[in-house]
């Protein structure tokens, strides 16, 4: 029996839907969201992401703008850019698309974006609040998507033995806090996997939810998951395809094909987590209109 497919985008949807209608509250009382991007160089990834968040934006009713710097701009340069929209009342929340050219310390740039203008949730103080699990922490846009993909499709969570492959900063780490964390779509007993881990597959397949993030296509087989076990796969990489017509398709880091036979539910890519990242970021930004109004 095939896993039930976990609909990313139908729940993104939904939440842009409930952003949308808070955000027309706001602007009925003369407060605009407004959601700025520095994007600097011409990375042709970032470029369409960036514009994604551009037309969500637009989409919810609020304002958007996007810096873009070449990408021999100084470091300098960028960070007065930062203090400039930290000082901007009509900014209420900042982003710097990564990756950033070599030249630039990305740790210094997300360090000086004020926390309350921080929608990516990057900045220490942020951090440092989602470990303590305090509600005002802004919640890095993935692993927060995560976590509302498996709380409106009824995943309870609840002492769960989850899984996670993958340990940065922008979605292991903090997957794992959240879902260590007490309430809905928290209160599991969380394993944090990465490429120096022995015997990952015994590892994974005791895992009632499995999380993987460790961006190689289909780097997990049915092998590694234990039947009837969640899967949510984050990744999203480019492989050839002369059947396709760009001459290839995304995949993600789990073999889809293979594991929704072993599987009780699975996201897949696309359509799953992808769309949910936009969503949080929206969802981000309006909360730091609502804070800073």
């Amino acid at each position: 029996m095939s896993a039930r497919i976990l609909d990313g985008a139908a729940i993104a949807a939904e939440i842009q839907l409930e952003v949308r209608e808070r955000t027309a509250k706001l602007v009925a009382r003369g407060i605009v969201p407004n959601l700025t991007v520095l994007l600097v160089g011409e990375d042709p990834a970032s470029q369409i992401y960036v514009r994604s968040k551009n037309r969500a934006c637009h989409e919810a009713g609020m304002a958007s703008a996007t810096i873009t710097l070449p990408a021999d701009t100084p470091e300098a340069e960028l960070l007065a850019r930062i203090d400039r929209l930290n000082a901007d009342a009509s900014v209420h929340g900042i982003l710097c698309q990564m990756p950033l050219p070599s030249h630039i310390d990305a740790d210094k740039v997300l360090r000086r974006i004020d926390p309350a203008k921080d929608v990516d949730g990057f900045h220490p103080m942020n951090v440092g609040k989602l470990v303590l699990g305090d509600p005002t922490a802004f919640l890095p846009a993935t692993p927060a998507g995560i976590q509302e993909i498996l709380r409106r499709s009824d995943i309870s969570t609840r002492g769960a033995r989850a899984v996670v492959v993958g340990r940065s900063t922008i979605v292991g780490r903090p997957m794992a806090n959240l879902l260590l964390q007490p309430g809905p779509g928290g209160d599991a007993t969380v394993t944090v996997c990465h490429s120096r881990t022995r015997d990952l597959p015994a590892i994974c397949r005791e895992a009632d939810l499995l999380v993987v993030a460790i961006g190689r296509a289909h780097f997990l087989g049915a092998d590694a998951v234990q039947p009837g076990a969640t899967v949510i796969d984050v990744g999203i990489n480019r492989i050839a395809d002369p059947t396709a017509k760009k001459g290839y398709r995304v995949v993600g880091d789990v073999d889809f094909d293979a594991v929704r036979e072993i599987a009780g539910a699975i996201t897949p890519v696309p359509g799953g987590v992808g769309r949910m990242t936009i969503a949080m970021v929206l969802q981000n930004t309006l909360l730091a209109a609502e804070r800073q109004a």
